[in-house]
């Protein structure tokens, strides 16, 4: 469903130069199955995502959605999935039925599709309790709701969740990761992105860590374990960043060392 090919994104910076956000990504993601993108911030997650979403274009690499490249085929991505962050706007004067039912007017759905999709969601998502809630009154876990309702209102096959839990509370957050988990249930293909690794631990079928733009290393949870020898999560994790940032500085030491010939060297004999 997702194919993702030596990914790169470069950005301008007048003042230091090129800055690579992302730097030869790859992975694969298949039907059924939750792949999570865990790094700290700046990791580069959210950056593969929005090219994901066509909303940014790659400098380098390819990548492919149900089938569709993301830069030569968007408008057919675009249809093809379902975004949710932490931060999508919810309009105050709008309930949230009108809200999601807006949104699936947009992917151009039969009314009386539509209508009949809005009660399915509604009552798998437990919103009908805040159906004619404006946007202005509700909670953030409400918000949150319609957030991931209008994101999967026409049915894509691919889902992102981009931070999606950052900012609820327990209850709310723990309910969305059951959200999730159901979608992978009914055959969806999902990348849940976040640096809260209890989550990517409970969640996720493989899982990439992510850092400086690189993927440091991929696999199911325990194939990560084992291959680096260490069965606390937390400390694979961190232990990975701490070389690599070591390699880094190693790298850029061994490149930017110059020899100074001593004082007095090639003088007169």
């Amino acid at each position: 469903m997702i194919n993702v090919q030596t990914l790169t994104k470069t950005y301008e910076d007048l003042s230091r130069g090129p800055f690579v956000a992302v730097d030869k990504v790859s992975f694969r993601v298949g039907e059924g199955e939750i792949f999570g993108l865990l790094g700290p911030n700046g990791a580069g997650k959210t950056t593969v995502l929005r090219i994901l979403s066509t909303v940014l274009s790659p400098t380098g690499g390819t990548a492919t959605v149900a089938g569709y490249d993301v830069s030569d085929d968007p408008a057919e991505v675009r249809r093809r999935i379902g975004f949710v962050s932490n931060n999508t706007a919810i309009y105050d004067r709008m309930t949230a039925w009108e809200m999601v039912e807006y949104f699936g007017r947009l992917h151009g759905m039969p009314r009386a599709e539509l209508k009949e999709r809005l009660e399915t969601l509604f009552d798998q998502l437990r919103m009908n309790e805040f159906r004619d809630v404006p946007g202005s009154k509700m909670s953030t876990g409400m918000q949150q709701k319609v957030s991931i309702a209008r994101a999967m209102v026409h049915d894509p096959p691919v889902l992102i969740f981009d931070e999606a839990t950052l900012g609820l509370d327990v209850l709310v957050a723990r309910n969305l990761l059951g959200v999730i988990r159901s979608l992978r249930e009914t055959g969806k293909c999902l990348i849940f992105s976040t640096h809260i690794m209890r989550e990517v631990e409970r969640l996720c079928d493989r899982i990439a860590i992510m850092h400086r733009g690189r993927i440091l290393d991929t696999g199911t949870l325990e194939e990560l374990r084992n291959r680096h020898d260490q069965r606390d999560f937390e400390d694979l994790f961190f232990g990975l960043l701490n070389r690599h940032e070591q390699e880094e500085a190693e790298l850029w030491n061994s490149e930017t060392d110059l020899t100074v010939a001593p004082a007095g060297e090639g003088g007169s004999r």
